[in-house]
């Protein structure tokens, strides 16, 4: 069936209310692009034939996507029908289903759109929409329907009248349409008289006057076809974006005490029996073993590497690290660009100074060095294996500390034993 389908995805806009230089569909959703959900989608559904269309920002937006990509450039931003019909002259040869998507609906989950291809190619209707049932539609268009229930129409927000408005049932502008039929009923399109715009939703009703079959099929959940127009739905899509990655590790044996005060991007790797206490940030391109504990109040940044049974404790900062197994870093300090071996105690305050205002430099800390509270290493530097500081000690660039000796003092220095 799925070579029977092709998709096109519209990721043309500016997104005027988002107030940005940044293209709509590049603003991230969990650390992620929104457009990259979209990707994964048609990925997931297996249709290999597919066209993105930029617009805004077109380069930006190709940089991101796979080279091979097929992509089609609306110069002009003419509405989504004018778009659609851009990519249509590619798909000369194509005679199966057309599934129209959005690179601003990051929530939209597979068995959603299998089932609306499915109702689509089963029904062998013109169009299938994906429509929704909601209290407040405020701002949505309206799904219009004949005396014999047959969908005949979409009426957008503003141009609804009194009892239109009171309408329930809205349209998500995910559809799926009969190639042929869509081409037709393009022609027929006129622009819209105050943005003079093309809009995709005119087809419906150009279908229905034509005697065609508009089919549709109901989303139970509004928030999955969630297009993001705003900084505050940003947030939303957010909200619910990450509530979905954090119920998918907890199914997997991750434990998370409180989902409404952690955060978890996408990519993130996490083992099992792994514990994540409140207040903890977790960002891409982690990855956590098994049996770790991290947090409170833990900042895990991007290329962070915990191997197993590793404790990140209290008000800890790791960037670009890694901490091999039973290692505990427990209290407030920040380790950056950081290499620490096996069964390393890191003492409360410890800072790895890394940055010389010019260039990130790299700290190695043997296995079971004990680093003393308030310790300061000064990168480059090498603490070696069975190493201890002295709380409050400064090891300075390039001083570095032999295997199983001891420095105290700042700067540090081989504490010299008592005769």
């Amino acid at each position: 069936m799925k070579d029977e389908i092709a998709a096109i995805i519209l990721a043309a806009g500016k997104g005027e209310r988002m107030k940005s230089s940044l293209p709509k569909v590049l603003h991230p959703v969990c650390s992620r692009p929104m457009l990259g959900y979209v990707m994964d989608l048609v990925s997931e559904l297996k249709i290999k034939k597919f066209t993105v269309v930029l617009g805004y920002g077109y380069s930006q937006v190709k940089d991101f996507l796979k080279p091979k990509t097929g992509t089609v450039i609306q110069k002009q931003l003419l509405g989504t029908a004018d778009a659609v019909k851009r990519v249509l002259p590619s798909l000369k040869s194509f005679h199966g289903a057309v599934l129209v998507l959005y690179g601003d609906n990051p929530l939209l989950k597979k068995e959603t759109i299998e089932k609306l291809i499915k109702r689509h190619v089963e029904s062998k209707a013109a169009a299938t929409l994906l429509t929704a049932s909601i209290e407040k539609p405020f701002g949505y268009g309206r799904i219009l329907r004949d005396k014999y229930s047959s969908i005949c129409g979409i009426v957008e927000e503003k141009d609804a009248d009194d009892f239109q408005k009171g309408i329930k049932e809205i349209n998500t502008g995910i559809v799926c349409f009969d190639k042929d039929k869509l081409l037709e009923s393009l022609k027929y399109v006129k622009p819209n008289n105050v943005k003079k715009e093309y809009y995709l939703t005119d087809v419906t009703a150009i279908l229905y006057k034509n005697g065609d079959l508009v089919e549709s099929v109901e989303i139970p959940d509004i928030n999955e076809a969630l297009g993001i127009n705003s900084r505050g739905e940003l947030a939303q899509a957010n909200k619910i974006m990450q509530r979905r990655i954090q119920d998918g590790w907890m199914k997997d044996g991750v434990t998370i005490v409180d989902p409404d005060s952690t955060f978890i991007s996408y990519g993130v790797k996490i083992g099992r029996d792994t514990t994540i206490y409140p207040f903890t940030v977790i960002e891409k391109d982690v990855k956590i073993g098994f049996r770790c504990f991290i947090g409170p109040f833990a900042h895990l940044r991007p290329g962070t590497r915990l191997d197993n049974n590793v404790s990140v404790g209290n008000f800890i900062e790791v960037a670009r690290s890694r901490i091999a197994g039973k290692t505990r870093v427990k209290h407030f300090g920040y380790i950056g660009d950081t290499n620490i071996g096996r069964s390393v105690n890191i003492g409360a305050g410890t800072v790895t100074a890394n940055y010389d205002g010019k260039t990130k430099n790299v700290t190695q800390i043997g296995d079971r060095a004990f680093i003393g509270s308030d310790t300061i290493l000064v990168a480059p530097v090498k603490i070696g294996k069975g190493a201890k500081t002295g709380a409050g000690s400064v090891v300075t660039r390039g001083k570095n500390v032999a295997d199983n000796s001891v420095v105290v003092g700042v700067p540090a220095k081989p504490l010299k034993k008592q005769g």
